[in-house]
């Protein structure tokens, strides 16, 4: 099996998928920008080839070079894991008539406008939504829809230059900040919790689900400088708001024809018990929710994923041991870590649940919060009961302080 795939190094997680191929017995072909040297030793020691492109968000570029590539060297799968490089995957897939997920059907996942669209003529509910490219386009879907409403790339990833807007006023400020973005979702504001629902899919059908919550939701941490985000995994799927969520997300995995593959969605539950799709991704989702769902279950995803990719199959047995949770961590004032307080306590106390210690240490510069939600390091933690398991992730977030100094 000669799997393709885009970017083994780069984001940092797709070097795990890398081993993941290697390690079910895949030959892989990374493709990358410069020579393999550039590489790291970890992820080149499970390469079978490489092919250095000038750029990989040229498609044509990269297009070009696998398709040259392909005259000398049979290929039997194309994927990429990064967001950027899906609909690219797909382009190489189709003109090499390889298995996979058409562009067509990956843009259903990539372009929210089409995306909604297509979910909502199959009767599932989406918040009301405009797709637009000027300013005037924004302000006449606000007026339609009326205040709050959420601004967003049609193409973007994460919460990045996502805004609600409660106001004429305020959405005048956005307006002046989505100037660099080429196409924007003007949507309704759906109030509630939001969760995730996660899966490793075959043939559309999913293997392997996750859902987990986000404490509190990612457009107020990410405007917030004080907040410590919280995303915990949830161990029992039958709790009743939580089956009609997952019953949700299969009717978008098939109005959207989904293959095999990673999927993350996000949907809201409101304070009245309605469930509401909020987007997707034929992708897994960012900051560590893999390592996560790893440690919840006790498995390897990026092994499972390469599994279901190259052979179709799967070794899960899907148990769902515990509460898993991520506490994202910012420091107090900006340059240095100088002082780190509390850690040492709530170690001595509850480390027997920490999984994870990535914590930045004093002498380490601080990162900038808007661009990273790893922002200055996490902890990962995890227990059988789901409120000790939130209970501990808030002590945490409460307790566990970095404080820097220029």
């Amino acid at each position: 099996m000669n799997v393709v795939f885009l970017s083994p190094a780069y984001p940092l997680e797709m070097q795990d998928y890398t081993r993941g191929l290697a390690e079910v017995g895949a030959n892989v072909i990374g493709v990358g920008e410069g020579p393999v040297s550039m590489v790291p030793p970890k992820v080149r020691k499970y390469l079978s080839d490489y092919i250095t492109v000038p750029k990989l968000f040229d498609e044509q570029a990269v297009c070009d070079a696998v398709l040259q590539y392909s005259k000398r060297h049979h290929i039997d799968r194309v994927e990429s894991l990064w967001e950027p490089l899906t609909l690219t995957a797909a382009s190489i897939r189709e003109q090499l008539r390889i298995p996979g997920m058409s562009r067509a059907t990956v843009l259903g996942f990539r372009d929210k406008s089409i995306m909604k669209d297509r979910i909502a003529k199959a009767g599932l509910r989406v918040p009301y939504a405009f797709r637009c490219k000027s300013s005037r386009e924004i302000e006449a879907a606000a007026e339609r829809i009326g205040f709050p409403i959420i601004v967003k790339p049609i193409a973007g990833a994460g919460s990045a230059d996502t805004y609600r807007v409660d106001s004429s006023s305020q959405l005048q400020r956005v307006l002046k900040q989505v100037q660099h973005v080429e196409e924007v979702s003007t949507e309704e504001f759906i109030d509630g919790r939001e969760f995730t629902y996660d899966t490793v899919c075959v043939d559309g059908r999913p293997i392997y689900e996750n859902v987990a919550e986000y404490l509190p939701r990612p457009l107020i941490a990410r405007s917030n400088e004080w907040i410590s985000p919280i995303i915990i995994t949830i161990k029992d799927l039958n709790k009743p708001h939580i089956k009609h969520g997952i019953k949700l997300g299969h009717g978008v995995l098939k109005a959207l024809n989904m293959g095999t593959g990673f999927t993350h969605m996000e949907w809201y539950l409101t304070p009245k018990g309605e469930v509401v799709f909020g987007e997707i991704g034929c992708r897994p989702g960012g900051a560590h929710l893999v390592d996560q769902m790893n440690f919840t279950s006790d498995i390897d995803l990026f092994r499972e994923w390469a599994r279901a990719i190259c052979w179709k199959d799967v070794h899960i047995q899907n148990p769902r041991l515990y509460n898993c949770a991520i506490v994202f961590k910012r420091a107090m004032g900006q340059g240095t870590i100088r002082k780190i307080g509390g850690l040492e306590t709530f170690m001595q106390k509850y480390g027997r649940s920490v999984m994870v210690d990535n914590i930045l240490r004093p002498g380490a510069r601080r990162r900038n919060w808007k661009q990273t939600l790893v922002s200055d390091g996490f902890i990962i933690l995890r227990h059988t009961n789901w409120i000790t398991a939130k209970h501990l992730a808030e002590k945490a977030a409460t307790d566990i302080q970095l404080f820097a100094t220029p």
